[in-house]
């Protein structure tokens, strides 16, 4: 399997345990990378989190789940080819279901050279090439061991209490982004769930969580 790192049978509690604390440390990683990059080129510092509670990005906790895959890869060059192709398409992809679920865009890069379709382009893959080689030679051996050493009498508890807090922030974000885009299309709040969202999620909340999100019709017009 190619989330083993050696030959011991492990419990698929164990692999589970490894997978979710990889997808954790991305997707915060990928929070703080992004909250940097913005500081570093406007010089302000602006929310990059993905979801409503926590420091979380889970474009990079699903591109570090994607790179456990690709550890295995001995060639550094088949190992960076296939980080960019990997992280492409999880760049595409999350950016299409982005525009036809909240029908907002984070990014475009219309015009970036050699991009695809605005979604993600040749340097950005690069960037995920790099990425992914980074991850599999440095960072993910150290992780795996950092896991392997934080083991204590409640650890399996902590683990499934926070995968609980994860599901319940994904669902809770998801449904107030939905929502927020009916508001925008003007559709007015008919039952319990549409009022629960218009009460604890306005468009005041969301804007400041998600200050990097626009309607895909501007962003595209950039």
């Amino acid at each position: 399997m190619c989330f083993m790192i050696s030959d011991v049978k492990r419990s698929k509690f164990d692999v589970f345990n490894e997978c979710f604390w990889v997808f954790m440390l991305g997707c915060t990683f990928g929070t703080v990378w992004e909250m940097l990059n913005h500081f570093m080129h406007h010089g302000n510092i602006v929310s990059r989190s993905a979801l409503i509670y926590g420091p979380f990005n889970p474009v990079y906790g699903i591109g570090a789940l994607l790179f456990m895959a690709l550890t295995k890869i001995k060639n550094p060059l088949k190992l960076f080819v296939s980080g960019m192709v990997l992280g492409g398409f999880c760049e595409y992809m999350c950016s299409l279901i982005q525009e036809k679920v909240f029908g907002t865009l984070s990014w475009n890069y219309s015009n970036n050279f050699m991009n695809i379709g605005g979604r993600t382009s040749l340097f950005y893959m690069a960037c995920w090439g790099l990425l992914a080689l980074t991850f599999s030679k440095f960072v993910y051996p150290r992780i795996i061991n950092l896991i392997n050493h934080c083991t204590f009498n409640y650890s399996d508890i902590i683990t499934v209490c926070v995968a609980i807090f994860m599901i319940f922030n994904c669902v809770i974000s998801i449904g107030a982004c939905i929502r927020q885009n009916e508001r925008a299309m003007g559709s007015e709040a008919t039952n319990s769930i549409q009022m629960f969202f218009d009460k604890h999620y306005p468009d005041e909340r969301l804007n400041k969580i998600y200050e990097n999100s626009e309607s895909a019709k501007t962003k595209q017009a950039e």
